[in-house]
């Protein structure tokens, strides 16, 4: 089940990235739309993963100790 379903995220990022370049090369209006919203997605993890580094960073560098 599991497999099934990262087969279809898989499905769905590869035709995202087709309607990407598809669009770039002035496909129909369909193509556009699903390539605005798959570049808003991408966009969107990305700077999740970059709070979650800043997180992560800040948790790591913090001894827990004070100025004692």
């Amino acid at each position: 089940m599991l497999g099934a379903v990262l087969v279809g995220v898989l499905a769905l990022v590869a035709g995202g990235c087709v309607c990407v370049i598809w669009a770039d090369r002035g496909g129909p209006r369909w193509v556009r739309a699903v390539a605005a919203v798959t570049v808003v997605l991408g966009e969107t993890l990305r700077q999740l993963e970059k709070g979650n580094r800043r997180r992560s960073i800040t948790k790591a560098g913090d001894s827990g100790g004070g100025d004692s």
